[in-house]
């Protein structure tokens, strides 16, 4: 099993983006619209979980594009030690 920094920020991207496609449709098909403001049918918690859902896809990707950054600089820290 290869486990490096690249491979667990290519899981963290999947997993981030499958995150945000399922808050993503959620969010759509909550009942807001103008007119259903109020609505019995709406319960203004409901919209918590899959807007945090999308925040922690972006942090996810954030610290995916880190570790990104941060395998490259080692591996090129490892070029010129070998070169």
């Amino acid at each position: 099993m290869n486990i490096s920094p690249s491979s667990s920020a290519t899981l963290l991207i999947n997993n981030a983006q499958h995150k945000s496609s399922d808050a993503a449709q959620t969010i759509a098909t909550l009942p807001i619209q103008k007119d259903e403001i109020g609505s019995s049918e709406f319960n203004s918690s409901d919209i918590i979980k899959p807007i945090l859902s999308l925040k922690e896809a972006e942090l996810e990707t954030s610290v995916a594009a880190k570790l990104i950054a941060a395998d490259k600089k080692m591996l090129g820290s490892i070029l010129d030690i070998h070169a």
